[in-house]
C-alpha cells in the first residue's frame, strides 16, 4: 500500500528505535483500512515553564502524526509531577505545588501551539484517574511489576552502588505514567531515548490489563550550543522557543558545524527530499557550512516568529556580525539614575548581567562594549551619554536615553 509506505517513511525518519517496527507497520495499516485514526501518546511533567528547540524534536514527531489525520493525546502529568521523574537524576526531585503545575502547563500549551495544532489535540490531566486510585488500586497496581526490573533502571542502579537513597514513592513514577496508556489505551507513545524504561512500561501494563499494547518511538536528543550536553536550560546551552528572534538567530549560527545536518533534520519543516538535498550538500562540499547554518537560522526562526522576523534577523545579524556596525532596532531604555555610574553597577541595573561577578567576568572575558569600544577596566565609571549602547556578548545590546 502507497499510503502505509509514505506514513512508515515519514514516521522512522530520525527515529531511533521503533519498539517494535512489525506492530507499527500493522497499527498503520489497520488505520488506513479501517479509516481510524491512531491515538498518538505524549506525556508531560510541567517540571519547568520554558519550552526550548530540545523539546520540538518530539513535538515536531507529534505534528507529523497530526498532518495524517490521528489524534494526538498530550498528558499533562500534574499528578505525577508532584513525584517528578527520577531519569536522569542523582537524588529525588523537588515534588511540584498544585500552583506550579498549573502555571507551567499554561506556558507549554501556548508555547505547543506553535508548533502543533493545538484544537486538536487531545489535553488530558492524569489526575483525573490517579487521584481516584485507592490503596487496593494501588498495591493491584504494584503486584504488576517486580522490584528487580524496576532496578533495571540504571538511575537506579548508580544510586544503590553509590549509597545513595531512592525513596518508595519514585518507584511508582514509571507505574503511573505507563498506567496514563492503559486508561487512554495509546496505539503509539513518543518520547526521547533518556525515557526507555518509562515508555516500555505503558506496553507492559496495557499488556497486563488485557489492552493491545502500545508501539514505542524513541527519538534521538539534541544537543545544545555546546555540541556536547543535551540542550538544557540548567546547561545554558539552549535555545528557546520564545526568544527575540535576533537572539534565536544568532544562537543558531553558533553552533558547531558538526550539528548542521541534525539540526535541519529534526528542527525543520522541509520536505525528507529538501533534507537529504543539504546533507549532501554539506558533505560533498557543494553547500559551505556558514550559507547552510545562515538557511537553517532563517527556517527555524521563520516557524516560531514568521518569515518577516527572521529576514530581519538576518539582516541584523548581518550588520553586527558581517560589517561590525550596530543593529538598527536596538531596545532603548529611558535613564533616570546617576549620570556617573560603574561599569559593573550599570551592566546590573539594566539586567544586562544577573550579578556583579557576572559583570566582572564578562568584562575580564572580553564581551563588554561601549559604543562598539571594548570595555577592560572593570573598575571603569561610565558617564552616561545620550543614545549611549551597551553591548554584552554577541547578540545583547540596549541603548540609554536620557
Amino acid at each position: 500500500m502507497l499510503e502505509l509506505e509514505r506514513q512508515l517513511n515519514i514516521y522512522l525518519s530520525n527515529t531511533l528505535e521503533v519498539i517494535p517496527e512489525n506492530e507499527l507497520r500493522e497499527k498503520i495499516a489497520n488505520s488506513i483500512i479501517k479509516r481510524k485514526p491512531l491515538k498518538i501518546k505524549l506525556g508531560l511533567d510541567p517540571s519547568a515553564p520554558d519550552v526550548h528547540l530540545g523539546h520540538t524534536v518530539v513535538l515536531n514527531k507529534l505534528k507529523q502524526f497530526q498532518e495524517n489525520g490521528h489524534i494526538i493525546q498530550l498528558i499533562i502529568g500534574d499528578f505525577t509531577g508532584k513525584i517528578g521523574d527520577p531519569t536522569g537524576k542523582s537524588s529525588a526531585r523537588n515534588q511540584l505545588t498544585d500552583e506550579e503545575v498549573k502555571r507551567n502547563a499554561q506556558t507549554y500549551f501556548e508555547q505547543f501551539g506553535k508548533v502543533l495544532d493545538m484544537e486538536k489535540v487531545e489535553l488530558h490531566y492524569n489526575s483525573k484517574w490517579l487521584s481516584k486510585l485507592d490503596f487496593e488500586d494501588i498495591i493491584h497496581l504494584s503486584s504488576k511489576i517486580t522490584v528487580a526490573r524496576l532496578m533495571e533502571r540504571n538511575d537506579f542502579t548508580n544510586r544503590m552502588a553509590k549509597g545513595i537513597p531512592i525513596h518508595l514513592h519514585e518507584f511508582f513514577y514509571p507505574l503511573m505514567q505507563g498506567y496514563d496508556s492503559v486508561v487512554l489505551e495509546s496505539d503509539i507513545e513518543l518520547g526521547g531515548t533518556d525515557q526507555h524504561f518509562n515508555l516500555l512500561m505503558g506496553r507492559h501494563l496495557q499488556e497486563h490489563f488485557g489492552k493491545e499494547k502500545q508501539v514505542v518511538l524513541m527519538l534521538p536528543l539534541l544537543e545544545g550550543l555546546d555540541g556536547v550536553e543535551k540542550m538544557s536550560k540548567s546547561k545554558k546551552n539552549y535555545i528557546g522557543i520564545d526568544e527575540d528572534p535576533n537572539q534565536m538567530f544568532g544562537k543558531i549560527m553558533s553552533i558547531p558545524d558538526e550539528l548542521i545536518i541534525k539540526y535541519f533534520e529534526l528542527l525543520t519543516n522541509l520536505s525528507l527530499e529538501e533534507k537529504e538535498k543539504i546533507r549532501n550538500g554539506i558533505l560533498n562540499g557543494s553547500l559551505h557550512p556558514r550559507d547552510a547554518k545562515a538557511y537553517l537560522s532563517k527556517c527555524i526562526v521563520s516557524t516560531y516568529h514568521g518569515d518577516e522576523a527572521a529576514r530581519k534577523a538576518e539582516k541584523n545579524f548581518n550588520t553586527v556580525f558581517q560589517k561590525g556596525q550596530l543593529p538598527e532596532d536596538i531596545p532603548v531604555v529611558k535613564w533616570s539614575g546617576n549620570r556617573e555610574v560603574s561599569i559593573v553597577n550599570l551592566l546590573v541595573d539594566l539586567g544586562m548581567q544577573k550579578s556583579k561577578s557576572d559583570a566582572r567576568r564578562m568584562i575580564k572575558n572580553g564581551g563588554i562594549r561601549i559604543n562598539t569600544k571594548k570595555v577592560t577596566d572593570i573598575n571603569l565609571i561610565v558617564t552616561i551619554d545620550d543614545e549611549m549602547v551597551l553591548q554584552v556578548g554577541k547578540r545583547k545590546f540596549i541603548k540609554l536615553k536620557l
